[in-house]
């Protein structure tokens, strides 16, 4: 009984103020040391999981397999024309900004006001930042999150890391993690080997890879892959190199 009061008595004594304001300062510092480190450390180790593999798993949408497939590969092994498609695809000026593209933004905030939705305001860093370290649910909260980690990785990366990250982690289609996944599953080759056409309707598919397919493509999906090559051959070899 006497070991129950004491133990009472401690739990209730009163905290310092001085106390709390050490202990806020050190949860403010561990809220902006840790994401560093984080980051960092993703600079030199391939993840083996990420969040929205996560979110994919513990609420799998209709028709996500049984079993997922991923491999990941560097740069390197991946063909420089999937490089392009992408970046033709997604962010043209990946090359260039450091992370937030603001006229896109700043187009994105009109047409929401307009009641058109927000589309194409998030940079290849900012999916990469979402696709590693976030949930998928649009709100506030999550955009402000997803823009810090997006300048810790533009800060801590360099480009072809970011683009390294991006690609190996990405969802082509039902479960299929990462470009190489996604050649063999839909190529029966390695990414090293993709074509240009190839590249290009995988990266077609990367706004909504359930409802587009790379393995049967729609009219649409066809068209957007034209668009993609034409995109690639305007902005050359040379705009993206590494």
């Amino acid at each position: 009984m006497i070991h129950f009061f004491l133990l009472y008595r401690y739990l209730t004594l009163p905290v310092s103020r001085f106390s709390v304001r050490k202990w806020l300062i050190r949860s403010l510092l561990a809220l902006v040391v840790l994401p560093v480190l984080l980051v960092l450390m993703l600079r030199f180790i391939d993840p083996a999981i990420w969040m929205w593999k996560i979110q994919r798993t513990l609420n799998p949408p209709k028709h996500y397999p049984a079993e997922s497939h991923h491999q990941w590969v560097a740069l390197e092994q991946i063909a420089p024309a999937m490089q392009l498609a992408v970046i033709a695809a997604e962010d043209q000026k990946f090359p260039h900004h450091w992370g937030l593209d603001f006229e896109s933004i700043s187009k994105a905030i009109s047409n929401n006001q307009k009641g058109k939705g927000i589309k194409g305001a998030s940079t290849l860093s900012q999916q990469a930042a979402k696709n590693l370290f976030l949930w998928p649910a649009k709100s506030y909260l999550r955009k402000g999150l997803e823009a810090g980690f997006t300048l810790l990785m533009e800060t801590l990366w360099d480009k072809p890391r970011i683009l390294e990250v991006y690609l190996n982690i990405v969802e082509f289609g039902p479960g299929i993690y990462g470009v190489e996944a996604a050649s063999q599953a839909f190529f029966d080759k390695p990414a090293k080997n993709l074509t240009t056409t190839e590249a290009a309707r995988l990266a077609a598919v990367l706004p909504n890879p359930y409802r587009m397919s790379a393995a049967r493509p729609s009219s649409y999906v066809w068209q957007r892959t034209a668009w993609i090559k034409d995109q690639m051959r305007l902005l050359g070899t040379e705009h993206w190199h590494h």
